[in-house]
């Protein structure tokens, strides 16, 4: 599960990085971020 979210991640990284100009992209890119984030948090603090 890890492996999917870090790659998934990654793409975005990458996918992100080849837009130049800032927008509603940026912005849905901002949120996926934020949400791989907590996705991650999550997965390794079960506990908390």
């Amino acid at each position: 599960m890890k492996k999917l979210i870090a790659a998934f991640f990654a793409t975005s990284i990458v996918a992100l990085a080849a837009c130049e100009e800032q927008g509603p992209f940026e912005e849905a890119g901002e949120n996926v971020d934020e949400a791989i984030d907590d996705a991650q948090d999550a997965v390794e603090d079960p506990g908390e």
